[in-house]
């Protein structure tokens, strides 16, 4: 199968965001916000279809955190052995074996994975867009849209899965599910599951920063270490479910341009923009039907060739969703 690439670089307008061609945010006043918010509940009724693109910023809205009291909680040996203070500083450490890199990680992916969101931001999306035409792009890897409900043939997690494993060569391209090993990993640390699938360290007892050797991932093609379906360089493996999803926001794209189609990013900023901000930007540009919508705390930008067709709410996305 051919490998397809994810489109990076400008929308063909001023993409230029916080130099000069960014709208004027709109303000902090709650008036201010009420009137966009409006507008932004408008544009999801009156619109054929809606692609949302979502970022970190909309996992942290709804309380997947990585530091502070979260961080502490299920990482509280690392931080005292080592000295880091969030997880994905831990991510990056230099572990001396690869027993203690699986049991940071086993802890990271299962309470990232396979925990519920503590906030249910992800359920008042879904209700927002049930209804509706919908399809999802998204760079996070945390599942949280299929938690909440969304149908999993309207995704496309165009950076990979927590919950799927690879060869680290890559030696082919095939990924593999991993909760049951995961499930394995965190028990054999001392850790228990509670019946609403939580993590937690039973009082009084200490966990282990390890996990046995027969738990350790290898490839069964070619022996050498697992590791996450993440992509970080140019190992990350694109399976057959990755090359679907991105066909079917293909189709997607191409079925409805023309329409009414509105353009809803939440929490994404400008790390990666050349995957959801920057198209969105174009697409909205060359389609007059179309609306941008930004809802992010603290980057609420758009170009000057789309002012007049964007909203931009400069806000806490829960607050957001609640007045919606």
């Amino acid at each position: 199968m051919q490998s397809r690439k994810i489109q990076i670089g400008t929308a063909n307008v001023q993409a230029a965001g916080r130099h000069g061609t960014e709208t004027e945010r709109h303000g902090t006043e709650t008036e201010c916000h009420g009137t966009e918010i409006e507008r932004l509940g408008t544009a999801i009724a009156q619109a054929d279809a809606v692609i949302i693109g979502a970022g970190a910023g909309l996992s942290t809205a709804a309380g997947f955190t990585y530091t502070g009291e979260r961080f502490k909680r299920y990482f509280a040996d690392f931080e005292e052995t080592y000295h880091f203070h969030d997880m994905y500083s831990g991510g990056f450490y230099p572990y001396a074996s690869l027993e203690e890199y699986w049991a940071y990680w086993s802890r990271y992916i299962y309470i990232n994975r396979y925990m519920s969101a503590p906030k249910p931001v992800y359920d008042a999306l879904y209700e927002l867009v049930r209804d509706k035409d919908y399809f999802v792009l998204t760079t996070n890897v945390d599942h949280c849209f299929q938690k909440a409900g969304f149908d999993k043939h309207r995704l496309f997690y165009t950076q990979g899965d927590y919950g799927l494993f690879q060869c680290s060569e890559p030696c082919h391209t095939d990924t593999y599910d991993n909760e049951a090993l995961v499930k394995k990993m965190v028990l054999s640390q001392g850790f228990e599951i509670g019946a609403d699938g939580r993590l937690f360290a039973p009082a009084g007892k200490r966990v282990q920063m390890r996990v046995p050797t027969e738990l350790l991932p290898v490839c069964s093609h070619c022996g050498r270490p697992m590791t996450m379906n993440l992509r970080a360089d140019d190992t990350f493996v694109q399976d057959a479910g990755w090359e679907q999803a991105a066909e079917r926001y293909d189709l997607f794209e191409r079925r409805h341009r023309g329409l009414r189609i509105l353009y809803m990013e939440l929490g994404v900023g400008f790390n990666t923009p050349g995957i959801i901000k920057y198209p969105f930007w174009r697409m909205t540009a060359e389609n007059f039907q179309s609306i941008y919508a930004c809802v992010n705390l603290g980057e609420t930008f758009a170009p000057t060739e789309i002012r007049n067709r964007s909203i931009c709410i400069n806000a806490d996305i829960v607050k957001v969703f609640e007045q919606l």
